[in-house]
């Protein structure tokens, strides 16, 4: 099995992923400076126009990310008793923003795009030998990999309990999703053997 790579186009597709990863931590430091909600509100609004003239489709998989949206609704529902509807709406205008965008990078950059990149930007770490950049670039274009397909095996099992007729539990749900995912997880790996991806440990080599 080949590791798939997302087809990607549009405008964003072509921005250099270095740019659009330095974007989104522009934005969350921005985000934690502006207090005001009219501000955030404004940042908000920026944000949405422009996924949804950009691309379409990173506000769909967006709406379509149910947990990530529940845990925001509950950090929301949590600050409004623990502290006020004011800064409640301030955490939710503060997270559905980075959230939003964040799934704009993910959905207009190839997994290979963020491997390249991570692997770039941790080479100083590697030079002072205090880790592998190879390895850190797999490893989290590797956990970009599986959020989407676990989310996507998620939604073929539940389709196909509908089709069926068939109520969800969690014993008909868990042990299908960790079969496929642990065979999935079996051919990418048996993928990176076999193209010698992953690079020895520079330490190994000196020795």
């Amino acid at each position: 099995m080949m590791i798939a790579e997302e087809q990607h186009s549009g405008l964003l597709a072509h921005v250099p992923p270095g740019v659009k990863l330095a974007a989104l931590f522009g934005l969350s430091l921005l985000l934690f400076l502006v207090r005001a909600p009219a501000g955030l509100g404004a940042l908000a609004a920026l944000v949405g126009l422009a996924a949804l003239l950009l691309s379409p489709r990173s506000v769909a998989q967006w709406l379509r990310a149910w947990p990530l949206l529940f845990t925001i609704a509950v950090v929301v529902l949590w600050t409004t008793f623990a502290e006020s509807p004011g800064a409640a709406l301030v955490a939710l205008l503060r997270l559905g923003t980075l959230s939003l965008f964040a799934t704009l990078v993910t959905t207009t950059t190839t997994i290979g795009q963020f491997i390249d990149t991570i692997t770039r930007m941790a080479r100083p770490l590697e030079r002072l030998g205090l880790a592998n950049a190879g390895d850190i670039g797999l490893a989290i274009g590797l956990v970009i990999r599986f959020i989407p397909e676990v989310r996507a095996r998620y939604g073929a099992i539940a389709d196909a309990h509908r089709a069926r007729g068939l109520s969800m539990r969690l014993s008909t749900l868990v042990v299908p999703m960790v079969i496929g995912t642990l065979q999935s997880a079996d051919d990418i790996a048996a993928a990176i053997d076999a193209r010698s991806i992953r690079s020895e440990n520079p330490r190994k080599k000196e020795g």
